[in-house]
């Protein structure tokens, strides 16, 4: 068919429809305005491309593999896939885990207690748990500095009033805030688990300064944070069995949340857009081939004139 109408176009029969002649040439599938430089110039950006990711893998895999830290195995957790959400009562859970162990070292200031309503809480029992936090606010009329109780808009306090006293109290290393350590940890939630189950005795030849402990799964093997987690080291709630496995399940949960606490937000609004989409596809498909119908199904024959 593109032969015949390349043929046609050639021979300039259809030279009195002018709109009609270039239209058909358009369509044509004839592959002669490709170039051998440009077919040349393509196929060296193809390979070029392939050869640059492929080796941006290979020195990602072989990054991973020659660092001395153990990987972390995959766990199944229930929010794994893109349309699953968070365990909220293990949320609720890692929170109280946080608050029982967690909260004497480590902060959470990206995290107010108005995210905790409707997760983790209701409205009232959110606003208790702030009260309950004392909340440095002023100056007031007199320039002075005071205390109140938190509100919803305060976020979660620090343990520590600033870097040195951190350090200070716990032998010269700093613990890191919480809010974003899944998001900015190889590994996520696994890596969480792994770290606060996988503490063992240091193997022969590895030396440990005064105060640090052995965990295969952090970066170099001497950690200066010691296990916290043990069975019954917190208390549940809704009386789960707080054994040391639940609770850093719990907490890595917990944390998952904090980094990305629109996470189920988000994964509601793709199931929703996948419904709109789905059906605003069907509509200009149809569309299209209600418009085409009437171009692709066009036949052009040539009828010489009788000379009679």
């Amino acid at each position: 068919m593109a032969a015949a109408v390349g043929r046609i176009c050639g021979a300039r029969l259809l030279k009195n429809y002018g709109i009609v002649a270039p239209q058909v040439c358009q369509l044509s599938t004839s592959a002669k305005g490709w170039t051998r430089n440009r077919k040349l110039w393509l196929s060296t950006l193809g390979v070029v491309g392939g050869g640059v990711g492929a080796l941006l893998f290979a020195l990602e895999q072989s990054v991973q593999a020659s660092g001395s830290e153990a990987h972390p195995y995959h766990q199944p957790w229930s929010h794994d896939g893109w349309f699953k959400s968070l365990d909220h009562a293990s949320v609720r859970r890692g929170y109280e885990v946080y608050k029982q162990v967690c909260k004497a070292c480590h902060s959470l200031q990206y995290i107010a207690f108005r995210n905790l309503v409707n997760v983790t809480h209701t409205e009232e029992q959110a606003k208790a748990e702030a009260a309950e936090v004392m909340v440095k606010d002023g100056p007031d009329e007199e320039g002075n500095y005071f205390e109140r109780p938190g509100k919803l808009s305060d976020y979660l306090p620090s343990p520590y009033p600033n870097e040195n006293a951190a350090r200070a109290a716990n032998n010269g290393a700093y613990p890191p805030d919480l809010s974003l350590i899944v998001a900015g940890r190889k590994g996520g939630e696994d890596y969480i688990f792994a770290l606060l189950t996988g503490y063992v005795e240091a193997p022969a030849g590895v030396v440990l300064r005064e105060g640090q402990n052995y965990n295969p799964y952090f970066p170099g093997g001497a950690i200066s944070m010691a296990q916290v987690l043990f069975d019954e080291a917190a208390e549940y709630s809704d009386g789960t069995p707080a054994t040391a496995s639940q609770l850093a399940k719990d907490v890595a949960t917990f944390l998952r949340w904090c980094s990305e606490p629109e996470l189920d937000d988000r994964r509601l609004m793709t199931i929703k857009a996948i419904g709109m989409f789905s059906m605003l596809a069907a509509v200009v498909y149809y569309y299209k081939r209600h418009k085409w119908s009437s171009i692709k199904s066009r036949k052009l024959a040539y009828k010489p004139v009788s000379k009679k």
